[in-house]
Formats: structure tokens, sequence, C-alpha cells
């Protein structure tokens, strides 16, 4: 087996589950996911391109999955479908009532998330939920520092009207180097 399908079957195996979880939570429907996986693979993988490790190989599969996941929102705001826009789906999509709590909370958070533009979408899910700092996910989506900042303060807002009882962490801190005496 040549070394780029032996690195595409281990992060299959090892990483998978996890991979599908990242396009699962972009898309919010599991058939989407699979298919936005699927096409993450084909991209990273289809040049023959060899990887170090499972973990660069995962990290490049992951920004395939996030540019795939733009890229489709943007494809479907060029083509608009007949019968309205994500906003009507979102509104008339029933939500199936739940006996736990959390399960609801987190149903509630992924209908906020669905309303959401996709690269803001993009934004929150790898800092809030992957835990990457603003430089990680510029770096990862390919945008300034202050781009990310501006969708996660967009973002950030809109899901706090939707759902006030949700807390984000702050952003980061800048550190200061303090000094005795003064600067020097």
């Amino acid at each position: 087996m040549s070394d780029w399908r032996g690195m595409l079957d281990a992060v299959v195996r090892e990483r998978g589950r996890a991979l599908f979880g990242y396009a699962y939570v972009l898309t919010g429907d599991r058939d989407q996911a699979e298919d936005l996986l699927q096409d993450a693979l084909v991209r990273a993988f289809r040049s023959g391109r060899r990887a170090s490790s499972v973990e660069a190989a995962q990290a490049y599969v992951k920004r395939a999955i996030a540019t795939a996941f733009i890229d489709r929102a943007r494809r479907a705001a060029a083509r608009p479908v007949a019968g309205g826009d994500l906003q009507d789906w979102v509104a008339y999509t029933p939500k199936t009532p739940d006996h736990a709590p959390r399960v609801e909370a987190a149903l509630d958070l992924q209908s906020a998330l669905l309303t959401l533009p996709p690269r803001e979408r993009a934004c929150v899910v790898l800092r809030y939920m992957d835990d990457m700092t603003v430089a990680a996910v510029a770096d990862t989506l390919g945008l300034a520092q202050g781009t990310v900042k501006r969708y996660l303060s967009d973002a950030v807002g809109r899901l706090k009207e939707a759902m006030p009882e949700v807390v984000f962490a702050e952003s980061e801190s800048v550190p200061v180097d303090v000094r005795e005496g003064g600067a020097r």
C-alpha cells in the first residue's frame, strides 16, 4: 500500500469519528456531514500528498472540511433553492422534545449555529468547540486575525440574542510584560 493510502486509512480509522463530529457541527445534518467529510478526504488525499503524522493529516482534513463547507455555502447562495432560505428552514424545522435538558440545549445551540453565516459559524466552531486560539482559527481558515475577531464578535452577539443562557469565554488576553521601575 502506498504511503498516502496508509495515512488515509490511519486517519479514517483513528480520527474518523472526530472528523465526522466536526463536519456534523458545521452542517447540522448527518448525511451532509458524511458528504462533507468524504469531499474533504478526497481533497486532502487526491494529489497523493504525504503527511508527516496522523495529527498533521487530521489538521489538513479539518481545514479541508472548513473550506468545503464554506465553498458549499457560497455555491448554495449563488443558486438559491425555491421555497425559502436557511432562516425559513430553521424556523419551521420541528424540534423534538427531549427529556434531558442538556440534549435540548444542545439542539437549541445547533439551531442557533445554523442561523449564522458559514464563515462566522466556522470561526465559532473552531474557537469555542475546538478550543483554538484566534490566531489558530485565522491560520486554519486563511483569514486575518482581525477578520476572525470581527466574525466571532458578530456571531457571539447573535448567539447571545438567541440563547442568553449560554456563556462564551472571554477573548484571549494580550500578554503584558511588566517590569519593575517602569518600561526600559
